[in-house]
């Protein structure tokens, strides 16, 4: 697969997403929801007939599965999932969304003693709402401001003191698509007080490489999951733990002690090794055998982090460059023009009052775009091509010109 070939029409990849239509539409939903492969389907239909032909015998089959997918998140932040170190596949805890994994780290934290957390103001719902109700029992949340991103690094670095149980920050915002720079400076200063760090990329894999020991962060927890950029669909998110962890999380699923029910005393609470300290329960194994079937998918078609990343950075600098040529009144919606296009995730953000009714104009052209607040999110995908993108361009030219006039 070339990267000309995603950009001409028809696009080279949109066949394998037939039954997403991805041809006929204008799915600029990338950042919130992208199409799945075919492929997924098979791995949907596997999972009913594993469980058809095992019945209650079906698990051995199903965590296989599960563990296809623990590798398939580790080669997107190049880790060996198959090395039994900081990348063994044992590293890394499964979970349906990742607010319950959130949770569990949130609750192995020494809080009765270490009662500080530290984070942004541009966090993700699933951390800025658990964060803000602790705060309403009496933990301490500071949020450092996340503009300018270019200081965050270093506003998150000075809050930390030996009071602070942990930092939560996330690799690129999920408001702005703005990357954070400096997380090795942050993943330090955790360190150096004694404190935890996770990193929130679940804006970021898919979309952005991220290997975590170039960039300083092989003992840093890191949460995500595959809903978005990924295209693996609901249920598969992921918890990576750092090599030698041994913290003890308060809510606790009895898989974190699967390996252990015929030799755990009787009220001794146990844990598994690696990835199982953070799991949970019983949960339906179907997204964990249609993720798997993705990611071999991305391995056939080599779409690797880097081919995505340069395939994004195109796609979202031709986003910008059209909107600008549009020639829009700023007041009614713009773009910022201060972060450069490589310092950004994979969505161009375009700041509105009107974002809402753009969102829904556009909609009613067949347009699918996502919106927050007063942003309104244009997310591309690899299995669009270069016309389609104009296309919704100009239906936003259109779409906008309108809401002006009704104004």
């Amino acid at each position: 697969m070339q990267e000309d070939d995603l950009y001409r029409s028809p696009n080279a990849l949109a066949p394998s997403y037939s039954r997403f239509r991805v041809g006929e539409r204008l799915l600029l939903t990338g950042h919130s929801h992208q199409a799945w492969p075919d492929r997924a389907l098979d791995g949907q239909i596997r999972a009913f007939a594993d469980a058809a032909e095992q019945v209650d015998a079906k698990w051995e089959r199903a965590f296989a599965q599960a563990d296809r997918v623990r590798r398939g998140f580790a080669r997107l932040m190049d880790e060996d999932a198959d090395t039994g170190d900081a990348g063994d596949a044992g590293g890394y805890a499964l979970a349906g969304n990742t607010h319950e994994l959130v949770v569990r780290f949130l609750s192995a934290l020494p809080l009765a003693r270490r009662r500080r957390l530290v984070t942004t103001d541009g966090e993700f719902h699933s951390i800025r709402r658990q964060l803000d109700r602790l705060a309403e029992e009496g933990i301490e949340v500071v949020k450092v401001p996340a503009q300018p991103v270019d200081a965050v690094a270093e506003r998150l670095a000075r809050a930390v003191d030996d009071r602070t149980a942990a930092i939560l920050v996330s690799a690129v915002f999920f408001g702005s698509g703005a990357i954070v720079p400096g997380l090795d400076r942050v993943a330090q200063a955790a360190r150096a007080a004694g404190a935890e760090i996770l990193v929130d990329v679940y804006h970021a894999l898919g979309v952005l490489p991220f290997p975590l020991a170039q960039l300083g962060l092989e003992g840093a927890f890191v949460v995500g999951g595959g809903y978005k950029y990924c295209q693996l669909g609901e249920g598969n998110c992921f918890l990576r733990l750092p090599a030698g962890c041994t913290l003890r999380p308060v809510v606790t699923g009895w898989f974190a002690e699967f390996d252990a029910l015929a030799s755990a005393t009787p009220g001794e609470v146990v844990y598994g090794p690696g990835g199982l300290r953070f799991a949970g329960s019983t949960y339906d194994p179907t997204s964990h055998y249609r993720a798997a079937e993705v990611f071999d998918f991305w391995d056939e078609q080599g779409l690797t982090p880097a081919f995505l990343r340069a395939v994004s950075q195109h796609q979202v600098g031709l986003l910008a460059r059209g909107f600008d040529d549009l020639d829009l009144p700023p007041v009614l919606i713009d773009r910022d023009r201060l972060l450069p296009l490589e310092q950004t995730g994979g969505f161009l953000a375009l700041r509105s009052p009107q974002a809402q009714a753009l969102h829904e104009g556009l909609r009613a052209r067949g347009v699918s775009t996502d919106y927050r607040n007063d942003v309104l999110r244009l997310g591309p995908a690899p299995y669009l091509s270069d016309a389609q993108l104009r296309d919704a361009l100009g239906h936003l030219g259109e779409v906008a010109r309108e809401v002006e006039g009704s104004r």
